[in-house]
């Protein structure tokens, strides 16, 4: 029914950037917030950023001023623009969709999560 695919991970060195993506198909969508979290091996997936439909964002301090998360609301895709990557940015970033009361399905929905490495 509900399908959320992130794409744009990659292998990169410290300094450089990186975009994500964050798909989501599904017969009428309509998101609510959409997040970006991540997980590295051995510790708990923590949030990176989230954005409301109307445009509110939140960020967690650690990325606060490197990365940059939107949305486009009518194709129902998220962005996570990262720069200045750090090796502490390396996990596996997976984004997270809340439908709204409007939408058809209703509920929270992840993706499979696509991995960030960032060499020294």
């Amino acid at each position: 029914q509900v399908q959320v695919v992130e794409s744009g991970g990659d292998l990169v060195q410290a300094g450089g950037s990186l975009r994500l993506s964050c798909a989501a198909s599904g017969t009428g969508l309509v998101i609510d917030v959409m997040g970006w979290y991540r997980q590295a091996p051995g510790k708990q997936r923590e949030l990176v950023a989230t954005i409301t439909r109307g445009g509110s964002i939140l960020y967690a301090d650690t990325v606060k001023g490197r990365f940059t998360i939107s949305r486009d609301n009518a194709k129902n895709t998220g962005y996570l623009q990262m720069n200045s990557l750090k090796p502490e940015d390396t996990a596996v970033y997976y984004c997270n969709v809340r439908l709204s009361i409007w939408s058809l399905n209703r509920g929270n929905y992840w993706g499979q999560g696509t991995q960030v490495t960032v060499s020294s």
